[in-house]
């Protein structure tokens, strides 16, 4: 797949890049994507959530009243579920979330998800740029010119400080290393913004031959 490679006004530079049809041409798998993303969602919960039962709550054991004749059913213990303050029933515990998943099934998932945007047409090859200093408004208006004001995802050959810092700041837009592109920043993406560089990186690191 050739693909024009734009300036940050967006404007044609005459240049082209060849992206990978092993990487960007397949048949997207939209199950292997469905997977690899329930395993991010899954990954990000701590599973820390506990509350107490019956047998961990701290109240007297006394006996509240008498067994019989007082009309009203027995009550043994303050720590009672039915009681305001007393343990709860069946409540949560920590528990490990993480969903297993086969490494050449995420592969796979992110050649789907990468393929997906290209043949949908929200796939924009940027040529490498670098922001003298940390500026959100400059960030902006190069996603402006691109027209991908609305959830784009910057992927780069490497950490750029200065283009990290002016984009911290803008809720539907991120910046992200291609070493650590995954499947849900993908598709989470409208837009999806390589840098020249990155393309080779992604050839280098998502093509099927380097599994």
């Amino acid at each position: 797949m050739t693909v024009d490679v734009l300036n940050i006004q967006g404007e044609k530079t005459g240049r082209t890049v060849e992206l990978p049809g092993e990487v960007f041409e397949i048949a997207p798998n939209e199950h292997a994507i469905y997977l690899s993303v329930k395993q991010y969602l899954a990954r990000q919960r701590q599973g820390t959530h506990k509350t107490k039962e019956k047998g961990e709550i701290s109240f007297s054991t006394r006996k509240i009243k008498r067994q019989k004749g007082t009309g009203t059913a027995r009550a043994g213990s303050l720590k009672n579920p039915l009681f305001r303050k007393g343990g709860r029933v069946f409540g949560p515990r920590p528990r490990n979330y993480d969903v297993r998943l086969n490494k050449k099934v995420k592969q796979l998932a992110r050649r789907s998800a990468l393929s997906a945007k290209a043949q949908g047409g929200q796939l924009i090859v940027l040529e490498d740029f670098t922001l003298e200093t940390p500026k959100t408004r400059e960030f902006v208006k190069i996603l402006n010119n691109l027209e991908a004001s609305n959830k784009a995802l910057v992927v780069v050959s490497g950490y750029d400080h200065n283009l990290y810092l002016s984009s911290r700041n803008i809720q539907d837009a991120s910046v992200i290393n291609a070493s650590d592109l995954n499947t849900y920043a993908i598709m989470n993406a409208n837009k999806l913004i390589i840098s020249e560089n990155a393309v080779s990186m992604i050839r280098e690191k998502f093509a099927p031959e380097s599994l």
